[in-house]
Parts: C-alpha cells; sequence; structure tokens
C-alpha cells in the first residue's frame, strides 16, 4: 500500500509523500497552551478550539492507523515588480490551494479504496484541526525551521502540505530529526516587525500575514506601519532563507501560475477597488480569505504609508 500510495501520489502532482504513526503530541500540546495563554493567536480565536483533536489525530479521526504527509510544491519564481506593485504572499498568486489540494487527497484516497477494499480514510487541509507541520517532520518530510515553517531538502519551504488519515497500519518511516537551520538566523534578521521573537517561535499579533489576511477589525497606527507593502500575506521569512535561495525549484502546477493582477495592478487599481472588482479578480483564490473589507483596509494602510512615510515611522 506504501508502495501504491507513493506511485499515485506523484502521479497527481505531490512531490513528498511520508507516513507516520498517530498518536497524542503531548510537547505540542504543551506549547499551544502556553502559545494560546500569551495571547499570541491575536484575533485567532478559532485556534482555542478543538485542541484535543489538533494534538492527537485519533480524537478527530479515530479509526484512523497511518498519518500520511503529502507536500506539494508552489513556488513561482517573479522578478522584477519591486516598486511597481503592492506585495502578495506567492502561495496566494494562483487558484486556491486549499480546493486543489483536496481533490488530489480526495482522488488519492479514492484510489486507495478502489485497490484496497474495506480501507477508509480522511483528506485534510489546513482548515482541518491537524498540526501538519509536526506531522509532515514526523513522517520525514523536513524539519520546522526557525521561521516556524516546515523547511524540505529539496524544495526550501515552498509547500502546500496536507494529510491523509487511513485507517490501515503501514509501517511509519523514520523521522526527520535533524535540524539543518544550524546557526543560521536570517529570518529572524529578516522579519520587519520583529514576530520571530526567538528562534521557532512566533507573535502572531506582529506578524505581517496574520495581520494582512487573520486580522480583524482596524489597524493601529502602529500595525498599519509595520506592512511594508505587503497588501496580502508576506514572505520575508521565506526569501532570505539559505535552503530557498539554494534549493527551491519552480512549480510544474499550472494552477499556481501568478494571475494576471498579481503584475499588471498597480497601487491606484488596488485603491479603488470595488467589491465588485474584487469578487471578480478573487474569485477561486485563497485571498478572499481576508474579505473586501479586510483587503480594502491593507491596501489603504499601505498606500497612506507610501504617500505619508513619517506617519509610520516606529
Amino acid at each position: 500500500m506504501k508502495k501504491f500510495l507513493r506511485a499515485a501520489a506523484d502521479r497527481l502532482g505531490f512531490q513528498k509523500v511520508g507516513f507516520a504513526a498517530p498518536g497524542l503530541l503531548e510537547r505540542e500540546a504543551d506549547h499551544l497552551k502556553t502559545w494560546l495563554a500569551e495571547g499570541r493567536q491575536g484575533t485567532m480565536d478559532w485556534m482555542a478550539r478543538r485542541q484535543d483533536e489538533r494534538t492527537d489525530p485519533t480524537r478527530y479521526y479515530p479509526t484512523v492507523r497511518t498519518v500520511v504527509s503529502l507536500a506539494m510544491n508552489y513556488y513561482v519564481p517573479l522578478t522584477g515588480l519591486a516598486g511597481k506593485a503592492p506585495r502578495w504572499s506567492n502561495y496566494a498568486w494562483g487558484d486556491d490551494y486549499h480546493r486543489l489540494l483536496k481533490q488530489r487527497m480526495k482522488a488519492l484516497l479514492g484510489e486507495v479504496v478502489e485497490a484496497f477494499p474495506g480501507t477508509d480514510g480522511l483528506a485534510c487541509v489546513d482548515t482541518s484541526p491537524v498540526m501538519e507541520k509536526v506531522w509532515a517532520q514526523r513522517a520525514g518530510l523536513g524539519w520546522q525551521g526557525k521561521h516556524t515553517n516546515l523547511i524540505t531538502r529539496d524544495y526550501g519551504s515552498w509547500v502546500f502540505l496536507g494529510e491523509l488519515l487511513l485507517d490501515a497500519a503501514l509501517e511509519p518511516d523514520p523521522p526527520f530529526e535533524e535540524d539543518l537551520c544550524g546557526s543560521c538566523t536570517a529570518c529572524l534578521e529578516a522579519c520587519p516587525t520583529g514576530a520571530l521573537t526567538e528562534a521557532y517561535r512566533i507573535d502572531a499579533r506582529r506578524c505581517i500575514s496574520y495581520l494582512t489576511i487573520e486580522h480583524r477589525g482596524a489597524f493601529s497606527r502602529e500595525q498599519a506601519g509595520w506592512l511594508s507593502g505587503w497588501i496580502y500575506g508576506c514572505d520575508v521569512c521565506q526569501e532570505v532563507c539559505p535552503w530557498n535561495l539554494k534549493f527551491a525549484q519552480p512549480t510544474t502546477e499550472f494552477a499556481f501560475a501568478p494571475r494576471e493582477f498579481i503584475t499588471a495592478y498597480g497601487m491606484k487599481g488596488w485603491e479603488e477597488l470595488s467589491p465588485e472588482r474584487w469578487d471578480d479578480l478573487l474569485r477561486g483564490s485563497a485571498a478572499r480569505r481576508a474579505g473586501y473589507e479586510g483587503l480594502k483596509r491593507n491596501i489603504q494602510a499601505v498606500s497612506g504609508g507610501r504617500r505619508h512615510p513619517s506617519r509610520n515611522a516606529g
């Protein structure tokens, strides 16, 4: 079954596959409780819900016997945009990865069920209460870097992660136990807001990705000054990572190619964004997550900062 899964996953566009035995994530459960108690989740109240399921997949899917971790490369190299257009995180340049990954994983599960009658499972993307980076590391796909993203040897951290929770017991792969960040602190030093408070720890309240996507409500003056030209997400910590600089590979998945507005829509066009234009441009995009009002808030913060840089100082 493992051989079948690897071959089928490769055919469906996944670059990496690994297997782990499910169980309670005790250390991660303690870290999550501490992180939440410190309020580092900001307005992401949903993070405090379903903690038992997040830290133990058997509470989410009781018949699970194997966690199959999958990774899909999404990196698109695109240069020459600095100063020409507001910045968008690479993952949101194309179609919504949630839909694509879920469709591919359901197709993979369907092939497994057909080939191995009596097998069943559940396909999970990052909207499910599953700690995907932890399981990816336990399945041998890579390690969690100092910027808290999963890093792989062959694609860097430019990968989407998903899991199949299978009710079939398969031999686990060796976990990835090395920390190949070494003494590098490039991501910590480059973070514009100091959101990476120390290696392997992030305060979402200061993270540009959180602010532009998940934060609800208006920005304070200080928060508005942190965006540094980003109106959706932020890739700074990934852009400076040596593993990405050396090993990033262009994706072959056409759905992740940048939509035209990424390269052709200037700040003036975004400033004049109407609800109807937002709906048209972002149909089928992961960037709908911020909502129209959230994106307008981000645009106003960035355009205001460009016109009045002193207002956002500090």
